[in-house]
């Protein structure tokens, strides 16, 4: 097996969720943070980058609404934004 470009890719992109997630659980950050959902965002992104090459349909599906969830998150963090002001 060769290690990719794409393969440092998608570890990268699981080495940001799974931060984000310590991060969440040792009370550094919070699940309504920008930070949490963009890391979330960028790994599952990075991710779906590596599966575009080494397909897998589970982890594609797993990533993909994991994504749409990530930027769902970011959306709400804006539209909240934009209303205080």
């Amino acid at each position: 097996m060769t290690y990719t470009w794409y393969d440092f890719l998608g570890n990268i992109g699981v080495i940001l969720i799974l931060l984000s997630y310590l991060l969440l659980q040792i009370n550094k950050i919070k699940s309504q943070s920008m930070y949490y959902s963009l890391m979330n965002a960028i790994g599952a992104f990075f991710i779906l980058v590596s599966l575009y090459y080494n397909f897998n349909l589970s982890a594609f599906i797993m990533e993909f609404f994991w994504l749409l969830i990530s930027l769902y998150g970011l959306w709400q963090l804006r539209s909240v934004k934009t209303q205080a002001t």
